[in-house]
């Protein structure tokens, strides 16, 4: 990077952070500080949005359109539904109680084992995802820009520790819509540039991913093996989403600030309306920056670390029969242009497949010569072409949008985490009269505990295939089971609070041996498929068990 990417970068970080200080500087109360409802819908929409769009959105997302096309979007298709159950039957329930967390309704309902167990669950989980939120651009950072990668984890922790801890929910909402501000900013800028160095034009473009098999959006195909498909989209994602925004108190605690139900119910839909044009923005990014590559050698693997095997023979072997693959590419691209032959197009097409067997024999290559190397290069192709074909500045702000989409995430998780432990742990169990001061000291400590264990998780973390999944994989372990608690709550009132405990500490585990039989290829099931399985076995497990407990009065 250069001088003005460095300013750039530098004031765009610092000014979000200052600004989310000084905007919070009122905070003085744990309420406020946990979760004062004062924001339009637009604010709470726009803090949603930024919540869920982390770093690993703009470091992934357009990778995995380059390598498999359109298809990931399927993945949001249940997000609308998701969105519309939440706003008629779950928004009224929370603030009629007037709660600071999603976990405080099951203590009314089912007693107080039920609400702390739930609770646990979610600390659990969202550690976890709140550590990879962080090690996902300090990887990426750290591999491609030579960045110490300890430092660059300790580093992104601390300004969304320092900054959460003083302004608490305010200085989330606040920063978070400066961080918006800038990933919008940002990605207009990524996708005009694109367009404005390929050397197709748009229509050409648009036909020519079209034949390589980028722009399929949907797949019909009903198979439990095949991760997104319409069907794991509207019945896996769509279990997801309820679990994720009705039970996670990461999203629960950004629509509770809404000034009221009508604005947080906005908000919820502002979310469900734009996410999924937004998600194919991005993705389409990605199917651009792969037409621009039939144009430009790029390495055989985008990470950089796989650069030390260049004078091993097998990879020069490889690497001479990826130029000349490549060269031919470009020459017939250019004769199809003119005519778009469909003779041309079948030759690029099994050009195309002898060059995606190339790049999948250099993975092994890794795999066997240098295990230590992440040979899954996804994540690294869109940080990739910043770096080498936008221009200065620029490259600085779209560094700044990946630090900030990490910045936006991990603040809203540290804070939910300290409201959790505070109000369902803290508060109710160990300190339950203490002075006012003396809870927002607390909420403090516990937001700098979760900032301290989410940078040692990303510290210790490793990448998965994709850091994207990495996340949906971690939620979908427990989303299911936390769902099937709220679903007996909210819909079946002869179930009590003894079954549906029992039912997490039984289900839970059986969701973990699902996922690790399908890693181990015992059996074919994609992880989406743990949201519904879960939920639907804490329902019939709770029903089966209700009988040899005690009957609870609701």
């Amino acid at each position: 990077m250069k001088n003005l990417d460095w300013l750039v970068l530098i004031f765009v970080l610092l000014f979000i952070v200052i600004y989310g200080i000084y905007k919070s500087k009122k905070v003085k109360t744990s309420e406020s500080f946990l979760g004062g409802k004062t924001n339009p819908w637009w604010m709470v929409g726009l803090s949603i949005m930024a919540t869920q769009a982390s770093a690993i959105t703009f470091l992934s997302t357009p990778g995995q359109a380059y390598h498999d096309g359109l298809g990931f979007v399927q993945f949001y298709f249940g997000l609308p539904i998701a969105m519309v159950i939440l706003c008629v039957w779950v928004l009224p329930k929370f603030f009629k109680m007037n709660v600071l967390t999603a976990y405080e309704y099951l203590e009314k309902r089912f007693g107080l084992s039920t609400r702390i167990l739930t609770a646990i669950l979610f600390l659990i989980q969202r550690g976890l995802a709140a550590g990879i939120t962080i090690f996902a651009p300090a990887i990426i950072l750290s591999t491609i820009l030579g960045w110490n990668l300890i430092l660059t984890n300790i580093v992104i922790g601390s300004l969304v520790t320092i900054y959460t801890l003083v302004g608490g929910t305010e200085a989330v909402s606040q920063t978070q819509k400066q961080q918006m501000f800038v990933i919008f900013i940002g990605m207009f800028l990524a996708f005009f540039l694109i367009l404005q160095k390929l050397p197709l034009d748009l229509n050409d473009a648009l036909l020519y991913s079209g034949k390589m098999g980028k722009l399929n959006a949907v797949s019909f195909e009903f198979n439990l093996n095949n991760r997104y498909n319409i069907w794991s989209a509207f019945l896996g994602g769509t279990f997801l989403f309820l679990s994720y925004f009705g039970t996670d108190q990461s999203q629960v605690q950004r629509y509770l600030t809404g000034k009221s139900l009508k604005e947080a119910r906005l908000g919820l839909l502002f979310n469900g309306l734009f996410k999924i044009p937004m998600q194919f923005f991005i993705l389409f990014i990605g199917v651009m920056v792969f037409v621009f590559f039939q144009f430009e050698k790029t390495p055989l693997n985008f990470n950089p670390l796989s650069q030390s095997l260049k004078n091993n023979t097998e990879y020069q072997a490889l690497n001479a029969d990826y130029d000349q693959i490549h060269e031919e590419k470009k020459q017939k691209i250019i004769a199809w242009k003119t005519d778009h032959s469909e003779k041309v197009m079948s030759e690029l097409k099994d050009l195309q497949a002898k060059e995606v067997v190339i790049r999948e024999d250099v993975k092994k290559l890794i795999n066997k010569e240098a295990p230590d190397i992440e040979s899954n290069d996804k994540d690294y192709v869109f940080i990739y072409y910043i770096l080498n074909y936008l221009p200065t500045g620029i490259v600085g702000l779209l560094i700044a949008v990946i630090l900030s989409a990490a910045m936006s995430s991990t603040s809203s998780e540290l804070n939910a985490l300290a409201t959790t432990t505070v109000v369902d742990i803290y508060k109710r169990n160990f300190a339950p009269d203490i002075s006012e001061k003396k809870y927002l000291n607390a909420s403090r400590f516990f937001t700098l505990m979760w900032g301290m264990v989410a940078i040692f998780f990303a510290v210790n973390a490793s990448l998965f295939e994709n850091l994207i999944q990495a996340v949906n994989i971690i939620g979908s372990l427990f989303y299911g089971v936390i769902l099937g608690v709220f679903a007996i709550a909210f819909l079946f009132p002869r179930i009590g609070g003894k079954a549906s405990m029992w039912s997490i500490l039984i289900v839970e585990p059986v969701i973990i041996l699902l996922y690790f039989l399908d890693v181990k290829e015992v059996i074919e099931l994609e992880f989406l498929w743990l949201n519904p399985i879960g939920c639907l076995l804490m329902i019939g497990v709770a029903s089966l068990l209700q009988p040899l407990f005690k009957k609870v009065a609701i």
